[in-house]
């Protein structure tokens, strides 16, 4: 999605969105389990993944920044990987595997995996002028 154009983008710029499979099982997992929520893995035991748990079971704190929701479940990373990853929108997806013992799909067969992809320069200007998560 990477691009040239320098006007502004017309509307909203969401820095995480999740693809039908993703949200589909978001669905699945909340009808299983309630109300969810992401945090982006560092890297640390199951590799660096979006990990599935039920909400507030995972506090966070001042380190961690919210950048939306998707499937109605906020997604939190810690703000030094936000740093790192903020000229990109996280896609949210699934692939067949197995997910980390920590998250709940952990079981399912399936696993989130995060992909990215640069905001083009309208999404970028537009994003400037927001404030930051």
């Amino acid at each position: 999605m990477a691009g040239t154009g320098s006007a502004p983008a017309a509307a909203p710029v969401e820095r995480v969105v999740a693809t039908p499979a993703a949200l589909a099982l978001i669905a699945e997992l909340a009808a299983r389990h309630g109300p969810l929520m992401f945090h982006q893995s560092g890297g640390c035991c199951d590799g660096s993944a979006p990990m599935c748990y039920p909400a507030g079971e995972l506090l966070v704190g001042p380190g961690d920044v919210c950048l939306g929701r998707i499937g109605g479940a906020a997604f939190y990373m810690t703000r030094a990987q936000f740093e790192y990853w903020r000229h990109t929108r996280l896609v949210i997806d699934v692939v067949p595997g197995a997910g980390g013992m920590f998250s709940l799909e952990g079981r399912t067969g399936r696993r989130f995996l995060t992909r990215s992809e640069l905001f083009s320069d309208a999404e970028a200007a537009w994003l400037a002028q927001q404030p930051e998560p």
